[in-house]
């Protein structure tokens, strides 16, 4: 069959044939991950990074778009389009190219930038996290230019090189290239499925405020017995500090943290009760029998509707083998806040200094970074065609999401270009991103192909509704 036969096929007819494509491209589009995988490109050390967005870039030239890199004052951007169907959608791709330390590096089975395939899945660092979904994300359109000729709608890629430093620099990226990054729909594969393996369709993240809170006591450390109970401990001025911002009923008692939380609705109800769910496997796989207080609250109204706040980490005096009777000098507790839809993490960093004023006026508060959350209508016009995407490439009907605990950049999309973006994880439950054996289903990476190519054709003709 000719391309000028397939291009006058109708969309279902032309979308069986980009589907055959995609099943005889596994072996090639499997060389082309593994050509990203085998370079490091870790943001947080400097490693990489450059090299490896010339490689984004050579994959988006040699899959048919238009592609450049952009530079930032950090690690620089790539970016690339093939808009040729005028009057058709617009779809902006979202990824990143960057990945976490491989450390240690005494953990990994194989060597972290060999990538390996061995018992059905691909072993490396960065697989799952990001440069296995969003590739995926490219070879599904490249197989509609091979197979079609042609594009049916308009799609823009973005990969970024710092999302695991916290994007420092892509808010202003976007805000500084709204008309370039102009669409219709941002869809971002990122993270993982439930242990169920069904797949998901994600349409919002919480948001995130990372603090710091510093007390200072004498001018040096001192001994407990010679100094204890005439120079204050500045350990116990955090605990008492702390146990003012957070009760043991686990309800977070700064005044006005809580004022913007929106109650569940009864479509939220039903979204989240729909959730497949083992509680007691979800809970005995890290080790706990019992949830954190309030006992009484569901699973997912923990990380989907609900605010936490979370001691990441506390250190003072003397922590090393054996004793040592030191009254310290100074304590760190480090803190992040998990927030849900209408909290604003600057509000919410000004009621905290407010707080520690009122009750430890010597404690310094530090601000180490923060992300707003971001929820899409879960009636959304455009969240349709992902749904029917996502059961062609996997073969099941997806999962509603309408949160997910963790915290993306993704608050950027509806703030600056005035879009929602919808999130479909490719990644398996145990796919260990940000630790030692990172791994992903091959089956799962082939699927997300299939489903970003059919969700180019599920958009044909599509408006934006949001």
């Amino acid at each position: 069959m000719t391309s000028a036969d397939l291009a006058s096929l109708p969309l279902d007819g032309q979308l069986a044939e980009v589907l055959a494509a995609c099943g005889r491209n596994r072996e090639r589009d499997l060389a082309d991950l593994f050509r990203l995988l085998a370079q490091p490109s870790i943001s947080a050390q400097g490693i990489g990074v450059d090299e490896c967005s010339e490689l984004v870039r050579d994959l988006l030239e040699r899959s048919g778009f238009a592609a450049r890199i952009m530079a930032t004052p950090g690690a620089p951007v790539v970016y690339g389009e093939r808009c040729n169907a005028p009057g058709q959608p617009t779809l902006l791709i979202y990824g990143h190219y960057d990945v976490q330390p491989a450390d240690p590096l005494e953990a990994w089975d194989s060597p972290p930038f060999e990538p390996t395939i061995r018992d059905g899945r691909i072993w490396a660092r960065g697989v799952a996290d990001n440069k296995g979904q969003f590739v995926a994300n490219v070879l599904g359109a490249r197989a509609w230019l091979e197979t079609v000729g042609e594009l049916p709608i308009n799609v823009k890629v973005v990969v970024e090189g710092e999302e695991e430093s916290g994007s420092p620099n892509f808010p202003a990226f976007v805000a500084a290239n709204r008309d370039l990054l102009a669409a219709d729909l941002v869809y971002v594969s990122d993270g993982q499925v439930f242990e169920t393996h069904q797949p998901i369709v994600e349409f919002g993240n919480r948001g995130m405020l990372y603090i710091e809170l510093v007390a200072h006591g004498p001018s040096r450390d001192l001994h407990s017995g010679n100094f204890g109970g005439v120079a204050p401990n500045p350990a116990w001025t955090l605990v008492h500090l702390l146990a003012t911002m957070f009760s043991p009923d686990g309800e977070i008692l700064v005044p006005g943290v809580l004022d913007a939380v929106r109650p569940v609705t009864p479509e939220l109800r039903t979204a989240l009760d729909a959730i497949p769910l083992d509680e007691a496997a979800a809970l005995a796989d890290i080790g706990l029998t019992e949830k954190a207080a309030p006992k009484d609250l569901p699973y997912y109204d923990r990380l989907m509707v609900r605010p936490t706040m979370n001691i990441a980490g506390f250190t003072s005096g003397y922590g090393g083998a054996g004793s040592k009777t030191v009254l310290p000098a100074e304590a760190r507790v480090k803190m992040d806040l998990r927030l849900v839809p209408n909290q604003d993490p600057a509000v919410i960093y000004d009621q905290i200094r407010a707080h520690v004023a009122a009750h430890a006026p010597g404690v310094e508060i530090l601000h180490h970074g923060a992300m707003e959350p971001v929820a899409v209508a879960l009636d959304s016009p455009l969240a349709a065609p992902v749904r029917r995407a996502v059961e062609v490439g996997f073969g099941v009907a997806p999962v509603d999401v309408p949160m997910v605990g963790g915290s993306l950049p993704s608050a950027v999309w509806p703030k600056e270009l005035g879009v929602p973006a919808i999130v479909v994880p490719y990644g398996n439950a145990d796919q260990a991103n940000h630790s030692p054996n990172e791994n992903m289903i091959t089956e799962r990476f082939y699927a997300g192909i299939r489903t970003s190519a059919a969700l180019l054709g599920a958009m044909v003709g599509q408006n934006r509704q949001i």
